[in-house]
């Protein structure tokens, strides 16, 4: 039960992540006040396109490997996977014009690829009996 909400928490997350990737992609100044930063981009929106591509790559990755069963290789993603949101974090934290609304994003989103990575990773299969024998 378990590993199930945790794949199907993962896959919500991978379909998150495609749509706020698809959004820095298509209207980045409206995603960009979502993200928690004000960026002068003077009519370049280089910044937005990285970090689109990025989130539509994360996204996709996630989902792919719930849809391929390839739940290790979802576990090890989930964890890795956190450095992403811990830097946006840092980044958002380190403005003096943000405050808890812009946070918690990130937050979220470290929590979820952490914990649920973890709980992927150890989830052992069990081998009935029968099996074994």
């Amino acid at each position: 039960m378990t590993k199930r909400i945790s794949v199907t928490i993962a896959f919500l997350t991978g379909l998150g992540l495609i749509f706020l990737g698809t959004r820095f992609l298509l209207t980045p100044e409206n995603a960009e006040l979502g993200y928690g930063i004000r960026y002068n981009e003077l009519g370049d929106y280089s910044f937005h396109y990285i970090k689109g591509i990025r989130d539509l790559f994360a996204g996709l990755l996630f989902c792919v490997f719930v849809l391929t069963k390839q739940t290790r290789a979802l576990a090890i993603a989930l964890l890795v996977g956190t450095i992403i949101p811990v830097v946006d974090l840092l980044i958002v934290l380190n403005k003096n014009y943000t405050g808890i609304a812009e946070y918690v994003p990130h937050i979220m989103a470290i929590l979820v690829c952490f914990f649920f990575g973890l709980i992927l990773l150890l989830n052992k299969k069990k081998v009935s009996i029968e099996k074994a024998i």
